[in-house]
């Protein structure tokens, strides 16, 4: 799917939440685009600081504004803590619900990225896109930090990375995760 389409849907999901005054960022492949290097992708991931307890108001509102991409998307999102939804040009969007204090740090350093002179989409760090990718710890992802790294190892803040990712993994019981980390950015600083 080429990314103009990917970056119109998640323009018009930020729309939205600013409309709305919601805490957000994107993360994800739209993050990529801005931290790593371009890669094919199908879908907008955003962030959406929900807390819990209260999810059913923000999804009832996204539920009303974007079409839902499968039946009861409201008792999927609140069992699953993402909702999955359609832009207006029909590009998937997933949009987790957040509550962890992590999830709520990742909005809170977030930053507006220049995508046109007159066009701006608000994505997590590069420090928090490598958590995410290391916590959800699929080869894709893993492929997507190498490229991260690649463009970012010398500005990137690895102490923050180490200590937001050791409590997930404490949580996961996966403590192989920073030992993979650890090693794929000790490479790549010898090679840059």
């Amino acid at each position: 799917m080429p990314i103009n389409r990917i970056l119109d849907a998640a323009l018009e999901l930020q729309r939205f939440c600013e409309s709305h005054q919601y805490r957000f960022c994107f993360i994800g492949a739209v993050a990529l685009q801005r931290w790593g290097d371009p890669r094919a992708t199908l879908d907008a991931d955003l962030i959406l600081l929900t807390g819990f307890g209260s999810e059913e108001s923000f999804i009832s509102e996204l539920i009303e504004h974007f079409r839902p991409r499968r039946p009861y998307a409201a008792e999927f999102a609140l069992e699953n803590r993402v909702l999955l939804l359609f832009a207006s040009n029909d590009v998937p969007i997933d949009i987790a619900l957040g509550g962890l204090p992590f999830e709520a740090r990742t909005i809170e350093r977030s930053s507006p990225w220049q995508i046109k002179p007159d066009l701006k989409i608000t994505t997590c760090s590069a420090e928090d896109l490598v958590v995410h990718k290391a916590f959800a710890n699929r080869e894709q992802d893993w492929a997507d930090i190498e490229r991260v790294l690649m463009r970012q190892i010398k500005r990137l803040d690895v102490d923050l990375i180490f200590k937001e990712l050791r409590p997930l993994l404490e949580l996961k019981e996966a403590p192989e995760i920073e030992d993979r980390l650890r090693k794929m950015m000790e490479k790549e600083k010898l090679e840059n």
